[in-house]
């Protein structure tokens, strides 16, 4: 028997809502943004026609002057410069700003980079986060680097940064490149990298595009619930009866679960596969298809992380309004399920118990637990899903428990900011591109509207999780290439600003 293996669904609700956990870590462990796009256009290349692999000796402390401060690790770069004009002609360096897992998995899945580097004659590079992938200090042995709380000590966002600013000046120097501007790309908690690493970093970077980062997703600058209203909605606007479907079920599998037989009656009615089944780890599984689903609901076919058809949330919808499903609620949602976990029609059973992490996501949970306070968990009472408060103490005691640590609640705001950042961002920031599809569940924590000439969003309504950064396809909607030729031109604009400058400066 062929079975589907959702080693998606087990990392990505281990990370926040896992099916596996107990309940309470169920509610209180955060999703995160999640960032990659898998190749249609260059699927037919090999590996080593996209980049080439090499490593940086990366300090591990960039802050602190402890002895043990001075240890090293080789951090993963990837390099493409097909397309590089070289630095006698200062030609631009593009510089991918590495998400939470394997870099190999974001390079080779990032159209935008690959697609505009003929134009612009850049050299494209990719920088792996540290703890992710085989960016692994101590040693590179990963039971030791996460082995405790004093090794994970090392992973957080800050000294991702300046991981970067370092291997960026370093190869420049290498390069005999310093004059060669560096544009920064990131998506989703990438995107949250690029725009932090232009506002701090502005020596090394002269501009970022800040593709579905969330930065406003923390302390009270947004609401807890805008995650889910948006997801609700992306439902609701496609149909009234698919989203009161989904959300009545929830009950209803509850009131199964509890009935003699009830869990081999939702194993047979969900065609889960021959392994242990709870109604927390079934409501978990479903909640990962409409939740990925609303994020991914692009208007072309995509390979996320199950293959999908275009605009899959109507697709969805279709088959939970299906005829012949009847009134058989769980028969609705199975079909539904059917759209994001088994498109291709491959599958006869599903296993919820998969827990590989065959993409070294796992370390997010640390920077959940610590940084990474993003609010996504609550619940009102119009939502798709069962209503909920958001609860700080909850996290706090589970990431207490888990590493024996509490999350610095209010670290991003204070590091990076975010309150009143139109008043803030315009007296000094420059020079970012902020995307956001109102689709994607993240825009809520997103920057919606411009805040200066070069501070500048874009929005689109029928726009999803950082679909500008994927791969154009003939099929793609004008929108979506206005979106894309926009951010051309504006990284164009920034590069013809910064030559003349340079110029002026020679004279």
């Amino acid at each position: 028997m062929k079975k589907i293996t959702t080693w998606s669904t087990l990392i990505w609700l281990c990370i926040f809502m896992l099916h596996s956990c107990s309940p309470s870590i169920a509610e209180s462990t955060p999703r995160f943004p999640y960032s990659v796009i898998r190749p249609e256009s260059l699927s037919v290349l090999t590996e080593n026609e996209l980049y080439e692999t090499k490593y940086f000796t990366q300090i591990l402390d960039h802050f602190n002057y402890h002895p043990e401060s001075y240890q090293t690790f080789q951090q993963r770069y990837l390099i493409n410069d097909k397309y590089w004009d070289g630095s006698q002609k200062k030609a631009p360096i593009f510089v991918y700003t590495g998400n939470e897992g394997d870099i190999e998995w974001f390079a080779q899945n990032t159209g935008f980079m690959f697609e505009t580097a003929p134009k612009f004659k850049a050299l494209l590079v990719f920088t792996e986060h540290r703890f992710y992938g085989k960016s692994i200090p101590f040693g590179g042995d990963k039971k030791v680097a996460y082995s405790n709380s004093s090794t994970l000590g090392y992973l957080s966002s800050t000294q991702a940064l300046a991981d970067y600013a370092s291997l960026i000046i370093d190869l420049k120097k290498n390069l005999t490149a310093e004059d060669s501007p560096v544009i920064v790309l990131g998506g989703s908690y990438g995107g949250m990298l690029a725009a932090w690493f232009r506002l701090k970093y502005p020596h090394v970077a002269i501009g970022a595009l800040a593709s579905s980062s969330p930065i406003l997703n923390f302390d009270d600058i947004v609401s807890p619930y805008s995650f889910n209203n948006i997801i609700t909605e992306d439902f609701k606007s496609v149909s009234e009866n698919c989203y009161k479907v989904i959300k009545g079920s929830w009950s209803e599998i509850e009131n199964t679960a509890q009935q003699k037989g009830g869990l081999e009656s939702l194993r047979n009615s969900f065609k889960i596969c021959k392994n242990y089944i709870d109604v927390n780890s079934l409501k978990g599984w479903l909640n990962t298809a409409f939740v990925y689903t609303a994020m991914t609901d692009y208007p072309t076919p995509s390979n996320f992380l199950n293959h999908l058809p275009a605009h899959p949330v109507k697709q969805m919808c279709n088959a939970i309004d299906d005829p012949m499903a009847g009134n058989n609620t769980f028969a609705k949602l199975y079909g539904a399920a059917n759209i994001y976990y088994n498109y291709t029609g491959n599958a006869t059973c599903f296993n919820l118990n998969d827990n590989s992490d065959p993409h070294d996501l796992g370390g997010w949970q640390w920077q959940a637990c610590t940084e990474m306070i993003l609010l996504t968990e609550g619940n009102n009472e119009e939502s798709i899903f069962p209503a909920s408060q958001w609860n700080y103490t909850d996290r706090a005691s589970n990431c207490n428990t888990d590493y024996g640590v509490e999350p610095r609640r209010h670290w991003i705001t204070t590091e990076f900011g975010g309150h009143d950042i139109k008043m803030v961002l315009k007296r000094f920031g420059s020079n970012i591109i902020f995307f956001n599809g109102l689709r994607d569940p993240w825009s809520g924590g997103g920057v919606l509207k411009s805040i200066s000439k070069s501070l500048i969003a874009i929005v689109a309504k029928e726009g999803a999780h950082h679909v500008d950064l994927r791969f154009s396809t003939k099929d793609d909607p004008e929108w979506l290439k206005d979106v894309r030729k926009k951010e051309i031109k504006i990284i164009s604009n920034w590069l013809t600003k910064y030559y003349h400058d340079l110029s002026q400066l020679a004279m």
